[in-house]
């Protein structure tokens, strides 16, 4: 399992760990893991011209010592010194030991140096502001940072792109956008979440020693993780044993919600599928085998877990039944809108609620770009808000559990996911990994996954309908299951 910690976790850790190592030791040991990152992006280190992005502090310190490492094998340095009275001495005298040049960036003249080294660099390392930062960048960085996004050459970040913030993810202004960013110790949540894992690009792990306790701000799931979730079946199993889900959805406007519930519900592990609905000719016309009902959900005969709202229109009947039972709930999409907090707070049993950005704005009453712009927070806040598990849907799918705890991020995934009826198929497959067992948080991170994975197989670099990717979900759950 990859994890994510918080800041004050890494801080207190790398206290501890300085102060049982020689003055220095650490920061050689992150520089030597970027200065290798660097050659390997490079290919050929001779000859290449390399411009640091210099901040003050350790960070700026890091980039000055990896470029004295590259000036020694031949690449031609060029350090921009944005604070250069407060520049990293030591990292400043080995870079120029080693034959590299520095230029300030608060002089005109120089500045206007210092654009055309970028504009001419092979790679170009950032190091202006450090995992403390908060906030854009300032100006004159803002304008150097514009300058290397318009340039060709590689853009590597020294801990976290500078300018996006990394314990939320939250970018508030102008910021570095990389190619690779080479971190030290640990993820920080910031390069695991949208918009920072955006700015991000690939991430490159750097292990200096760091004992990291506690509990981290993220997990994401990996393949041995997923496959240790997955339900099984013994030869004891029968249908009922493996579990029934039942699915509440679509409508007469949205019959096509149902059926795709249904069929990512098939493909979930459960032994048994009861539908509710008015769409259950549609269903039956496509998967024979769902157990059809017209009585409503609570005489639809028993399941181990529901999921009630895809396509369900206005009628909120079936969402005030659903939400009054004893078993696992999943809330999505029309039922998002109809439930009742009061209702949903109230329940003993576990709640899974599954909001994309819009949905979850509206829960909250914020404005969309406020929730897509902070994601981590939104996704806690609606958790803590109704007392329920959260999946929160998008660029980066987050679940997060009322209680706290570390919040799981998704690492699979495709663009072509964002296409109608995704969704629908996500809370089948869902509700399926609830009624065979799983917990709220394990049943959202481990479908989130085999979904976002079913959905690279689908589309395979080409647009893709949810049937597709429902249809490829037994692919990625062999793909997981077989290592």
């Amino acid at each position: 399992m990859r994890t994510a910690y918080s800041v004050e976790t890494v801080r207190a850790a790398e206290r501890e760990l300085m102060a049982r190592l020689p003055e220095g030791a650490l920061m050689q040991r992150a520089v030597a893991g970027l200065a290798a990152a660097c050659a390997d992006l490079l290919g050929r280190v001779y000859g290449r011209r390399v411009v640091l992005l210099v901040g003050s502090g350790d960070n700026g310190g890091d980039a000055l010592y990896a470029g004295a490492r590259l000036a020694r094998r031949g690449a031609g340095l060029t350090a921009v010194l944005l604070a250069p009275e407060r520049a990293h001495a030591g990292g400043l005298a080995a870079l120029r030991r080693a034959g590299g040049r520095t230029l300030s960036a608060e002089t005109a003249e120089t500045a206007e140096t210092a654009e055309h080294a970028i504009r001419n660099a092979d790679l170009l390392l950032d190091g202006i502001v450090g995992i403390g930062g908060k906030g854009g960048l300032r100006p004159d960085a803002a304008r150097l940072a514009a300058v290397a996004d318009s340039a060709r050459c590689a853009v590597v970040a020294v801990d976290l792109p500078s300018g996006v913030d990394a314990d939320t993810g939250e970018v508030r202004g102008a910021a570095v956008r990389a190619d690779l960013t080479v971190t030290f110790g640990t993820h920080k949540p910031g390069l695991l979440v949208d918009p920072a894992r955006e700015y991000a690009g690939s991430v490159r792990l750097v292990d200096i020693g760091l004992d990291l306790p506690g509990q981290p701000v993220l997990e994401a799931l990996q393949h041995a993780d997923v496959r240790r979730l997955l339900p099984v079946p013994s030869g004891e199993s029968d249908k009922y044993r493996r579990g029934v889900v039942g699915i509440a959805a679509g409508s007469a406007r949205y019959p096509g919600a149902a059926v795709l519930a249904v069929a990512g519900a098939l493909r979930g592990g459960a032994g048994a599928v009861r539908y509710v609905g008015p769409a259950g000719d549609a269903v039956l016309a496509r998967f024979p085998e769902t157990l059809v009902s017209d009585r409503g959900p609570q005489q639809a005969g028993r399941v181990q877990a529901w999921v009630v709202g895809p396509g369900a229109g206005d009628d909120a009947s079936a969402v005030g039944e659903v939400l009054a039972s004893d078993v696992p709930v999943l809330v999505d999409a029309d039922g998002l809108r109809l439930a009742d907090r009061d209702a949903v707070r109230a329940r003993t049993a576990p709640t899974l609620m599954t909001p994309h950005a819009g949905e979850a704005a509206a829960l909250l009453g914020v404005p969309r770009e406020e929730v897509e712009g902070a994601r981590l927070a939104s996704a806690r806040e609606l958790a803590a808000r109704y007392d329920a598990t959260v999946l929160l849907k998008g660029s980066t799918t987050l679940v997060a559990d009322p209680g706290g705890g570390a919040v799981r991020v998704n690492p699979t995934g495709t663009a072509w996911l964002a296409t109608a009826g995704s969704g629908d198929v996500l809370s089948g497959l869902t509700g399926s990994l609830l009624a065979s067992g799983l917990g709220a948080l394990d049943a959202g991170s481990t479908a989130a996954y085999l979904h976002g994975l079913a959905g690279r197989f689908a589309a395979d670099g080409a647009p893709v309908g949810a049937h597709d990717v429902a249809a490829a979900v037994p692919e990625a759950w062999r793909d997981v299951t077989e290592g």
